[in-house]
């Protein structure tokens, strides 16, 4: 694909997760095109690999309901900037980073203006909420899927999809010796990792509920020390014996026997790790309730969703125990017991099944079918 002088790509990214997906997704364009100009939306990744940001993350992302209202109008303002960009000729693609409250808008716009759009990474929509699908019909020529299931799923519901592979299959790991170097620890000691979320609204929501589960095993002996994976700016209160490593999950997924894990990408994290978990997520009852109406599947956890069946426990049918979770931990700290041994097996039959190395690669792939 020779792309045309004078017009760019739109890249764009409206959280932390997409800017890291995205600074990926720009090397890979600009290695592939390497006349083309990038410009969107992003963070400091992006900025780092290249692209000219017109909109920081900062001022996109948003999470609660007073948050979400601010940013109406700087959401509404940037939609009206990039699409007149759009109807001008500017772009000769978009590609959009997951942040579908946002991007199906966008997307739609841009199409309307005639601006082919990829969407990499695409709403849960197999999990809540399927009725927005003729939005994102509007919204995307085409999605870059990173979930194995996933493809044919939009396929049969008229929407052109790809799969990618999984980007975590991307990131650097270091092995347990020296992750466990890293952190001042010796090589048998039996290593509890936390994972209680990235947002700070997540770490209040499950911190209290994961120290209380920590601290018993602790306090048994089922492990001789438990790190949290924590945020730049997290707050873990009352931590006491318990240690904070911060913007190093990595080195924690490695360096961990098991981990207490809120639902996400990371328990893929984790399966690619090899580390046994738990899964938990405590929400409101009213959030619980609603949740519950719209959700379209019986499970929460990305490993379980990806294997097909249960391969990790999950807990977040309220009222979540910290006794029960604790109660299924306790024998993944055991590097020598079935349990642990069987989750090591059954977590690397869910890291095969999420494809090969090389995501941001096959996007800037897909993007050159697509520019105009």
């Amino acid at each position: 694909m020779t792309t045309r002088a004078g017009r760019a790509i739109l890249v764009c990214a409206g959280e932390p997760s997409g800017d890291l997906h995205g600074a990926a997704v720009v090397t890979a364009l600009r290695k592939r095109y390497p006349g083309v100009r990038l410009e969107g939306c992003g963070g400091p990744r992006m900025a780092d690999a290249g692209l000219e940001v017109l909109t920081g993350i900062d001022r996109l992302s948003a999470m609660g309901f007073l948050e979400v209202v601010g940013a109406i109008p700087r959401h509404a303002a940037l939609l009206r900037r990039l699409v007149g960009q759009g109807r001008a000729g500017r772009y000769q693609l978009a590609v959009l980073i997951d942040y579908p409250g946002f991007h199906l808008r966008l997307g739609a716009a841009l199409r309307r203006a005639g601006v082919p759009v990829l969407i990499y990474i695409a709403p849960q929509l197999w999990a809540w909420r399927p009725g927005r699908m003729p939005r994102l019909r509007k919204a995307a020529d085409r999605l870059a899927v990173i979930l194995p299931f996933e493809a044919d799923w939009f396929h049969s519901r008229g929407m052109p999809s790809v799969f990618v592979g999984h980007p975590a299959l991307d990131h650097a790991r270091p092995t347990r010796s020296e992750a466990r170097g890293s952190l001042g620890l010796t090589p048998d000691s039996r290593v509890l990792g936390i994972f209680p979320g990235s947002r700070n609204r997540e770490i209040e929501r499950h911190w209290p509920l994961f120290r209380e589960v920590a601290m018993r095993m602790m306090a048994e002996g089922r492990c001789t020390s438990a790190i949290v994976a924590g945020t730049a700016e997290g707050s873990y209160p009352g931590a006491g014996p318990i240690g904070v490593v911060r913007d190093a999950a990595e080195v924690v997924f490695a360096a961990a026997t098991a981990a207490l894990i809120k639902s996400g990408t990371s328990t893929l994290e984790a399966a690619l790790a090899g580390t046994p978990m738990v899964v938990g997520y405590r929400s409101t009852w009213s959030t619980y309730a609603l949740a519950r109406r719209l959700m379209t599947v019986d499970r929460i956890g990305l490993v379980n969703l990806v294997a097909g069946q249960d391969v990790v426990p999950e807990f977040w049918h309220l009222p979540v125990s910290a006794r029960e979770m604790g109660d299924v931990l306790a024998p993944l700290l055991d590097p020598d017991s079935p349990e642990h041994q069987a989750q090591v097996t059954r977590l690397a039959m869910v890291g095969g099944k999420l494809g090969t190395p090389g995501a941001a690669r096959r996007v800037a792939e897909l993007a050159g079918e697509l520019m105009v």
